[in-house]
């Protein structure tokens, strides 16, 4: 009987492979276009933008923030910069843009399209799991897995 479990083991590790689902334990990079004129930032800042404090880079530069859509990576992301779980994040920026104090960072389809827009210069940063960038985007901030 035990024979009989090691595919069914190998569709369970490959399936979400096959997806294109991020696993939660992988580390997020904070990221901007490979030619972007940002060339760094500090985790309070990152904190700042992402909460809405701040709509500007250091440099004032505008900043045009990009997320993903909600999940695992999203969750790690903002738990680890802010503190701030799922509901918080929801709860927050609700009454953000409720008050008129702020709009939520734009939000993509997935990582290749957070790619092809900083690529494009179409977004400032962008977070992403580490196992999916590519030559088209530098890092800026590493998060740690959780």
């Amino acid at each position: 009987m035990s024979s009989s479990r090691g595919p069914l083991l190998a569709w369970a590790l490959a399936l979400p492979l096959a997806l294109g689902i991020q696993f939660a334990w992988a580390d997020i990079a904070l990221v901007t276009g490979r030619q972007s004129s940002i060339q760094e930032l500090g985790r309070e800042e990152a904190t700042q933008l992402y909460l809405g404090h701040r709509a500007t880079l250091a440099n004032g530069q505008a900043a045009v923030l990009i997320d993903l859509p909600p999940g695992p990576v999203r969750d790690a992301f903002y738990l680890d910069l802010t503190g701030k779980n799922p509901a918080q994040i929801r709860a927050y920026w609700s009454r953000q843009v409720f008050t008129g104090r702020a709009l939520p960072p734009r939000q993509a389809n997935g990582a290749e399209e957070v790619l092809r827009w900083l690529a494009e210069g179409q977004a400032s940063l962008a977070y992403l799991p580490t196992g999916v960038l590519d030559q088209r985007v530098r890092v800026l901030l590493t998060l740690p897995s959780p």
